[in-house]
């Protein structure tokens, strides 16, 4: 007996969403490799110009990056520009999360949009679905736009993997924030068995401030379908420093490359002496794996990673990414377990000259399905300040040697191959 058209309708949709969450899980990741070593030195102009020819960004040479060294540090800073913004307030951020410190910055957003600021506040749908929309009225109610990137429709279901993990605070077009640490309490306030979250944020003053108002103004159009054509979102730019500066967003093509993920790859080919690596969540595909093995094994370059330990957020993630610390461990790898608190700074430096900082994490997600934004700077003073806080997270870590790492358990690899199947998922 034929089924009749409906059903096999049905049929047909059950088998393309089938197929569509195979090939999320299980596609195999574009190949990132480096035909020929760059030869131009890390230092030169030539170098400079061709990393920013691969990550389609500006080079501004004359910014000042601060360093802005966990969450007592970070949120006054950001508060204190705000309170001080006299034209506009742009924040972009994966997670708003009511709490005591979301109160502090609702209370300065609020009363800013009262004086007249320009407030405009992008949210995840799913990074901050737990904000309400009644949390978010009173700035409404002051004037200021809250927006939510790709909320849950049945329209945006093709788009629904894509999220913006972007952190950005742009005050009056002159200062901005950039990093990894959202807005909510654990980034504050530690718990009954953890500190809190350890994490850095860096304040960008010069014309750097530029592109990260356009990466903003991306994301405000995809979430509320205007364009900020305003002239005073973008006033003139002024020397501030100086650092060499690069501003490398970075959203996921159809083909899956990523400017954030040529960005990594390009630097990891270029190193001669040191690469440091702070990650929260290090799973780092075969073409990064095999970048860093040739660069020990070829170039000799010493290679250091922290990682977060037992206080990680994310068990799974944490156990997937220990399913790779043999390949690495076994080139001679360094790879340190940060046992403090969870950690949360996103940073790679170089040589201790080339620095990238931002929201991107060593994971698929961010380099192939998630909007980012990251700064990539060269300036040997910076890198110097980086890695004063590398070496104190250093003092704090577990070192994960290959031996160990070799005599896990059978639950433990158990754990870690059923986080391999959510792999490009996490």
């Amino acid at each position: 007996m034929s089924l009749p058209a409906f059903d096999i309708l049905a049929v047909i949709s059950i088998a393309f969403l089938l197929l569509m969450l195979f090939l999320a899980l299980f596609e195999p990741g574009l190949r990132f490799k480096i035909r020929g070593a760059p030869s131009a030195p890390l230092d030169s102009e030539d170098f400079r110009r061709m990393l920013a020819s691969l990550t389609n960004a500006t080079i501004h040479d004359t910014d000042h990056v601060d360093v802005l060294t966990n969450g007592e540090i970070f949120y006054e800073a950001e508060l204190e520009a705000i309170r001080s913004a006299q034209h506009s307030v742009n924040i972009e951020a994966y997670i708003f999360q009511k709490g005591k410190v979301a109160a502090r910055f609702m209370e300065a957003l609020i009363e800013r949009a009262a004086s007249g600021v320009k407030v405009k506040l992008v949210i995840d749908a799913i990074g901050s679905f737990a904000t309400w929309d009644r949390y978010l009225k009173p700035l409404r109610e002051a004037g200021g736009r809250v927006e939510r990137y790709h909320p849950i429709r049945l329209h945006t279901l093709p788009r629904v993997n894509n999220r913006t993990h972007r952190t950005l605070i742009i005050v009056d077009g002159r200062v901005g924030f950039v990093g990894g640490a959202g807005v909510a309490d654990h980034w504050l306030y530690g718990g009954k068995k953890s500190s809190r979250w350890r994490d850095t944020m860096f304040r960008v003053v010069g014309c750097a401030v530029t592109d990260l108002q356009s990466t903003f103004v991306e994301n405000w159009l995809e979430a509320s379908g205007e364009i900020l054509a305003e002239i005073g979102y973008f006033p003139p730019c002024r020397s501030a420093g100086d650092s060499r500066v690069m501003i490398v967003d970075s959203s996921p093509s159809p083909g899956q490359s990523t400017r954030a993920r040529i960005l990594f790859q390009t630097l990891l080919a270029s190193a001669h002496k040191s690469i440091c690596i702070n990650s929260p969540y290090f799973l780092p595909d075969r073409s990064a794996r095999a970048e860093m093995v040739r660069a020990i094994k070829e170039r000799g370059v010493k290679i250091t990673i922290i990682t977060p330990g037992r206080h990680a957020d994310h068990l799974l993630t944490r156990t997937s990414s220990k399913r790779l610390y043999g390949q690495l461990l076994n080139a001679g790898a360094q790879i340190f377990e940060y046992e403090a608190a969870m950690m949360h700074a996103k940073v790679l430096v170089v040589d201790s000259a080339w620095c990238v900082v931002g929201s991107t994490n060593f994971d698929n997600r961010s380099f192939g399905l998630n909007d980012e934004v990251n700064l990539a700077a060269f300036d040997p003073l910076l890198a110097e300040r980086l890695q004063q806080d590398f070496v104190r997270d250093l003092q704090e870590s577990k070192e994960v040697t290959y031996d160990e790492w070799k005599r896990r358990s059978l639950f433990e690899r158990a754990h870690e191959w059923l986080g391999w199947v959510l792999e490009r998922q996490q």
